[in-house]
């Protein structure tokens, strides 16, 4: 224990290693554009009130003070740009609303005019109707005549009509 009293003594006065002097902060820094002006504008405040004391600093805070009320402006601007560019998306999201309508209106008024197979739809961007395929069936699958019956007839033609 001798040891780490005599490590002690032999600290400066005030040391208390990095580790603690990272947690000794007492004033955090503004990571927001909102929070520096703020910042400048109370320093600019209190760089005022003690003028006589800092004269040798005028030309500094009277620059700050310039460049805090470039940065307010450019602020509005910038607020007026994304309020802008909101009613814009806004406006943009409705007419293309409005706009796939009417052109769904008039891609049904075309298939009206020249028909739902004829060719001149693809000219629109559409396609004509050209029937359903069917299914094929699989060569397992087919019927195979019965050995009974001739390879020509069918079971139609054997059975007598009906109605005559």
């Amino acid at each position: 224990m001798e040891k780490k009293g005599e490590l002690d003594a032999m600290k400066a006065p005030g040391f208390e290693g990095r580790r603690a002097q990272r947690k000794r902060k007492t004033m955090t820094k503004e990571s927001t554009q909102k929070g520096r002006m703020e910042a400048w504008e109370r320093l600019i405040q209190r760089m005022a009130a003690n003028g006589p004391e800092l004269a040798h600093l005028e030309g500094t805070r009277t620059r700050l003070e310039a460049m805090l009320t470039e940065a307010r402006e450019a602020a509005a601007q910038q607020a007026a740009h994304t309020s802008g560019k909101q009613e814009a998306t806004q406006k943009l999201k409705v007419l293309q609303v409005e706009g796939e309508r009417l052109a769904n209106v008039l891609r049904g008024a075309v298939k009206q005019h020249f028909g739902i197979r004829s060719e001149k739809l693809s000219e629109f961007g559409m396609k004509p109707f050209r029937g359903r395929s069917r299914k094929k069936t699989e060569p397992g699958l087919k019927p195979t005549p019965s050995p009974e019956m001739p390879a020509s007839a069918t079971p139609a033609e054997d059975s007598p009509k009906t109605g005559q």
